[in-house]
């Protein structure tokens, strides 16, 4: 994940507080997916994420684009999971002062939530890519969550995920160039899934593991500060050859 200081430059959004209107957010969703979209499209017509990332080829994958449905995911990924638990941040998973949610019931204070995403996180077993089997989960851009409009994105993640519910990927910056490495794992209890780039502990990024199924979806993003953002993950179609 880029630091803390770049992520807060690009996108200023704030904690999952709860959405009083979850009509006019979701429109404002679908309309800056649309827009995202285009961005790509007319800057990024052949977006690149691992030109120069050359293990990327271990994962052995072939359309990176692809996108994974829930059933799909419940027959590759072993946990035995069968309908999925939702994850709508600002909806049935909000914070409330420095209390989060599920649904009415408080399950952590905002701490004890992103320390959980941090062992989520850092629970992958250490796998070669070369050894594993690999299932692409999809290309995203990165953006503010709940504006219908906003500057092009800068931040794009590629995501796959083994048969043992190893997450992995590259997090591209085109404003600074630089591809990172991404690590995490999905937890077979909660259904969250958390990430980070590898060899670091902040910040992580999570979601529910059905949400990225989805084609636009929020996401968490806590800091080593203790400050959490909600961010949006907008799948990104394959680009049509030329």
């Amino acid at each position: 994940m880029p630091a803390a200081g770049t992520a807060r430059q690009n996108i200023s959004g704030s904690r999952a507080g709860r959405i009083e209107n979850r009509q006019e957010w979701q429109g404002n969703r679908q309309q800056r997916r649309d827009e995202v979209r285009n961005q790509v499209a007319e800057n990024h017509p052949r977006l690149d994420f691992w030109s120069d990332h050359p293990n990327w080829a271990a994962w052995r994958i072939n359309r990176p684009y692809r996108w994974a449905t829930w059933a799909a995911i419940t027959g590759w990924v072993g946990y035995g999971w069968s309908d999925a638990t939702p994850y709508s941040y600002g909806e049935n998973v909000y914070y409330s002062e420095d209390q989060v949610y599920y649904g009415d019931q408080q399950v952590a204070t905002a701490e004890e939530y992103a320390q959980q995403a941090e062992t989520i996180a850092t629970s992958a077993p250490e796998v070669k890519p070369e050894n594993g089997e690999w299932m692409p989960l999809g290309v995203f851009a990165l953006t503010q969550d709940g504006q219908a409009s906003g500057a092009d994105p800068t931040m794009f993640m590629q995501l796959a995920i083994s048969k043992e519910g190893i997450i992995s990927g590259t997090l591209k910056n085109t404003a600074t160039g630089q591809t990172q490495t991404l690590e995490g794992m999905a937890d077979k209890k909660s259904q969250r899934v958390a990430w980070t780039v590898t060899g670091q502990q902040r910040p992580i990024m999570e979601t529910g593991i059905s949400n990225l199924t989805q084609d636009t979806a929020p996401a968490l993003v806590h800091f080593a500060d203790g400050q959490t953002q909600q961010w949006l993950l907008v799948r990104l179609e394959e680009p049509k050859e030329k």
